[in-house]
C-alpha cells in the first residue's frame, strides 16, 4: 500500500507529465484559456489515459510479449489510443455538445498527444504489474488535469492584469508555464 501511495505522489507531483516531463503541451497551451474547457479536457484525458494505460498493458503482456511482437508496440498503442479518443469524441458530441465545441480541434489531438503515448511507454519501461499500471495511469492523468486546471486559473487571472504588449497571449503563457514548472520542481526533493 505504501508503494502505491509513493507511486501516486510521484506521478502527480514529482514526475508530472506536463510540467516535469514536458509531454502534452499542445492541449496544455491550447485549451487553458477558459476554466470550463480546461476541466473538460482534463476529464477527457483522464478517461483516455486510464483506459489506454490498462488496455496497452493488457495488449503488451498478453499479446505482444508472448508472441515476440514487441516491435509492433508503437503501432498497437497508437491504434488503441486513437480508438479510445474516437469513443470520447462521439460521446461528447452526442451528450455534451457545448464542451465538444469548446474543445474544438484539441479533442482529436488527444490521439497524437504525446502524454498519452508517453505514459503507455513509461508503463512498459517501468514494467509495472497491472495494479501499478492502473494507479500510475490514473495518477499521471490527475497530474495532467491538475496542471491544466491550475494553468487555466493563472491564465484567467492574467487576462485581468496589465501585461506588456510583446508578452501578451502565448508569450506570457509560456513564461507562466515555466514558473509553474519551477514550482513543481520543488517536489523533486520528495522522491
Amino acid at each position: 500500500m505504501g508503494d502505491l501511495i509513493f507511486l501516486v505522489i510521484s506521478c502527480i507531483f514529482v514526475n508530472n507529465i506536463l510540467l516535469m516531463q514536458y509531454l502534452g503541451n499542445c492541449p496544455f497551451l491550447g485549451v487553458s484559456k477558459k476554466m470550463e474547457t480546461a476541466v473538460g479536457m482534463a476529464m477527457a484525458v483522464v478517461f483516455v489515459l486510464v483506459m489506454a494505460g490498462a488496455l496497452t498493458w493488457i495488449v503488451n503482456h498478453f499479446l505482444l510479449r508472448p508472441f515476440g511482437l514487441e516491435y509492433l508496440r508503437t503501432v498497437a498503442f497508437i491504434l488503441l489510443i486513437a480508438s479510445l479518443v474516437q469513443f470520447v469524441e462521439m460521446f461528447l458530441k452526442k451528450s455534451i455538445p457545448a464542451l465538444y465545441a469548446g474543445l474544438g480541434i484539441f479533442l482529436p489531438l488527444i490521439t497524437t498527444n504525446c502524454a498519452v503515448m508517453g505514459v503507455a511507454l513509461i508503463l512498459d519501461k517501468e514494467d509495472y504489474n497491472f495494479i501499478q499500471a492502473l494507479v500510475a495511469s490514473l495518477s499521471y492523468a490527475v497530474g495532467f488535469g491538475l496542471a491544466l486546471v491550475l494553468f487555466a486559473g493563472v491564465r484567467e487571472r492574467i487576462l485581468l492584469a496589465r501585461v506588456p504588449k510583446p508578452l501578451q497571449d502565448t508569450s506570457i503563457g509560456l513564461v507562466m508555464a515555466g514558473m509553474m514548472s519551477l514550482a513543481f520542481f520543488a517536489f523533486k526533493g520528495m522522491a
